[in-house]
C-alpha cells in the first residue's frame, strides 16, 4: 500500500533521507557531487551545468531534447550576413525572470540582458567583473573572446553579434551551458548591494526551475517555474537534487524510492538495476572519452619519449574489462567514433613494457622516478571508477620503473587545482557539448585552452593552426581534412592517452515519464513528469 505524506512531513523525510514515496509532482534526483557554484559561465563540468544551466537558465539557442539539433530558445529566429560575420537575433517577447525571496524583477527579458551576459564575458574591465573577479574558461577555451568583436543592441527585442572571424559552429556554441543568459537588472542590484558574488550562489534565470536553496553535500531545491515561456516543459512542482557521492548509496536510494532518478551508476550496478521490476534503465552509445592528460610543463613529462613510454606501458584492454565491464570500448583517438571528422586510421602504439623501459632509459629517467597520478573522486560515464583505473595504471607503470603516487581531491578542488597545473598526470573525461569537432580538438588541446580545459598544458603551433583554420570555414569536407591532420599531430605528440569510449546508462524508477537522454552527458528534467 502506498503511503502519503503531508507537505511538511514530506520535506522532513527528504531532508533526513528517510525512505518515502514522493508526491507525484516532486522528483528527487540522486546526484553525484556538490556543484562549486551556479553561474554556468564559470565552469566546464556537468555537475555545475546540471545544477544551473539545465534548470535555472536558458540560452538564445538551444538543443532539441535528446538531440544535437539546434532550435530557437530565447531568440525566436536569427539571420546571418553573407560574409558570416554578423548574426542578428530576434528575442522572444514576454519572457519573465524568476521571482524569489532575494530578487523581484520589474521588467521582462530584453536585449540589455544579452548585452550584460556577453559583455561580462568579453570585457575584463566590465564593472561586474571588477566587483566579482571571475573566469569564463569555456568561453575563452573556445576562442569566443576573440571571435566576438561586439554585441550591439538594435532595440529592446533585437541584438546583433559582430564577429572578427567566421565561426562555423557559432549557433551551436550559443546553445551551450556557458552562454546562459543572466539578468542585467539582478546584476545591477547585486552591484548596488555590494554582493556581486551572489550571482554564483543565488542564481536568477528564465529557465524551467526556480532556485530555492542549496546545502553543500546534502541537497539543492528548486520549484517548477509556473511562468515559464514554454509551459509544456514544466511538469514538476518541485525538483530536488539529493547529493550522494557514493554510487552504491545512490542505487539503494533509487531502489527504495528515496529518489526517482539516479546519476552515474557503476557498471556492476547496471544488471541489478535492470532486474528490479520497479526500475528502468535507459541507455545509448556515449559521446565521450575517458583519458589521461600528461602535464607537459612538468619534467620529465616534457619529454616525448617519457610520454610515449607511459602510454605504451598501460594495459588498456585490462582497464576496460575491469573498470568498464562491457560498457566501454577501446579508445585510440582523441575523438569518439560518433564524432564527424573522426579518423579511423589512427591506432595506438603496441602495449610494450620492454620498449617503454628502453625509452625511459634513453630519456635519462632513472628507475624509481615518482610521478603524481590524479584520480577523480566522482563517477562519470567516461570514468566509472577512476580510482580503480589509477591503481591499474600505477601497477603498469611500476613494471617499467615508475612509481605513481595516486592523488585525489573533492571534485571542485580537483578541477581548480588542475587548471592551475598542479598535477603531473590526471585522469579526466569529456562528453561532447555541441556535436562539433572543435568542442574536442579546440577546447581540450588548443593553445588558447592551456589555462582552461587543456589539462595537458600542451601548445603545438602546427596543431593550433589546423584547428583554427577548421573553424573559419563552413565547408565540412575541408574541415574534416584539417581536423584529421590535427588528430595525427595530437596522436604523435602524446599529450594524452585515450582509454575508453563508454556506453551511457540512466537508471530511474518506472513512474518517471518522458526523460530524454542527453547526447552531451547532461541530466535535464524539463519536460519530465511522474506517473500518478
Amino acid at each position: 500500500m502506498e503511503k502519503t505524506f503531508k507537505p511538511l512531513l514530506l520535506a522532513a523525510a527528504i531532508a533526513l533521507c528517510v525512505p518515502s514515496v514522493q508526491a507525484a509532482s516532486t522528483l528527487v534526483y540522486c546526484s553525484e557531487a556538490s556543484p562549486a557554484g551556479f553561474d554556468p559561465s564559470q565552469y566546464t563540468s556537468g555537475t555545475e551545468f546540471d545544477a544551473s544551466a539545465e534548470t535555472v537558465f536558458n540560452r538564445l539557442t538551444q538543443f532539441k531534447r535528446g538531440g544535437t539539433e539546434v532550435e530557437p530558445g530565447l531568440a525566436t529566429k536569427w539571420e546571418v550576413s553573407d560574409d558570416g560575420l554578423t548574426y542578428t537575433f530576434h528575442l522572444r517577447p514576454g519572457v519573465k525572470f524568476h521571482t524569489t525571496d532575494y530578487f523581484k524583477p520589474t521588467r521582462e527579458f530584453n536585449a540589455d540582458d544579452v548585452l550584460f551576459t556577453f559583455n561580462r564575458l568579453l570585457n575584463a574591465d566590465d564593472p561586474f567583473r571588477k566587483a566579482y573577479p571571475s573566469e569564463s574558461p569555456y568561453f575563452t577555451d573556445m576562442g569566443m573572446n576573440t571571435t566576438i568583436k561586439q554585441v550591439e543592441k538594435v532595440d529592446d527585442q533585437t541584438v546583433r553579434f559582430h564577429l572578427n572571424n567566421i565561426d562555423a559552429a557559432f549557433i551551436q556554441n550559443l546553445a551551450m551551458s556557458f552562454a546562459s543568459i543572466q539578468s542585467a537588472e539582478y546584476a545591477a542590484q547585486l552591484l548596488k548591494e555590494g554582493k556581486a558574488g551572489d550571482i554564483n550562489q543565488k542564481p536568477i534565470g528564465t529557465g524551467p526551475f526556480v532556485f530555492k536553496r542549496y546545502q553543500k553535500d546534502a541537497q539543492i531545491r528548486y520549484a517548477g517555474n509556473k511562468d515559464y515561456w514554454k509551459p509544456e516543459d514544466v511538469k514538476l512542482d518541485n525538483l530536488i537534487f539529493s547529493i550522494n557521492t557514493d554510487a552504491a548509496t545512490r542505487l539503494q536510494k533509487l531502489k527504495t524510492g528515496e529518489c526517482q532518478v539516479s546519476g552515474y551508476p557503476r557498471p556492476q550496478d547496471i544488471e541489478e538495476a535492470q532486474k528490479d521490476p520497479n526500475l528502468k534503465v535507459l541507455s545509448q552509445a556515449g559521446f565521450n572519452l575517458g583519458f589521461l592528460a600528461y602535464n607537459v610543463t612538468h619534467p620529465p613529462l616534457d619529454q616525448l619519449k617519457v610520454r610515449q613510454a607511459l602510454d605504451m606501458a598501460i594495459d588498456k584492454p585490462a582497464i576496460i574489462k575491469a573498470v568498464y565491464q562491457g560498457a566501454g570500448q577501446l579508445a585510440q583517438n582523441a575523438l569518439p567514433p560518433a564524432q564527424w571528422s573522426y579518423d579511423p586510421n589512427i591506432k595506438d602504439a603496441p602495449h610494450d613494457p620492454e620498449k617503454a623501459r628502453q625509452l625511459l632509459k634513453e630519456a635519462g629517467v632513472a628507475p624509481g622516478t615518482q610521478i603524481n597520478l590524479w584520480a577523480m573522486t566522482v563517477q562519470r560515464a567516461s570514468n566509472p571508477n577512476a580510482r580503480m583505473s589509477a591503481q591499474m595504471i600505477q601497477s603498469d607503470w611500476a613494471k617499467i620503473g615508475i612509481k605513481a603516487n595516486i592523488v585525489s581531491y573533492e571534485w571542485g578542488e580537483y578541477i581548480k587545482r588542475a587548471k592551475a597545473g598542479e598535477h603531473d598526470v590526471m585522469i579526466y573525461g569529456w562528453t561532447g557539448d555541441n556535436g562539433d569537432p572543435d568542442n574536442w580538438l579546440g577546447v581540450l588541446y588548443s593553445c588558447a585552452a592551456v589555462n582552461g580545459s587543456n589539462y595537458a598544458k600542451w601548445c603545438n603551433t602546427g596543431y593550433d593552426k589546423l584547428v583554427t583554420q577548421a573553424k573559419l570555414t563552413s565547408d565540412r569536407n575541408e574541415r574534416i581534412k584539417l581536423y584529421q591532420q590535427a588528430q595525427n599531430i595530437l596522436k604523435n605528440d602524446v599529450p594524452i592517452t585515450p582509454i575508453a569510449n563508454s556506453k551511457v546508462f540512466q537508471p530511474m524508477r518506472k513512474e518517471v515519464q518522458d526523460f530524454k537522454l542527453s547526447p552531451f552527458g547532461l541530466t535535464p528534467f524539463y519536460g519530465v513528469s511522474l506517473a500518478k
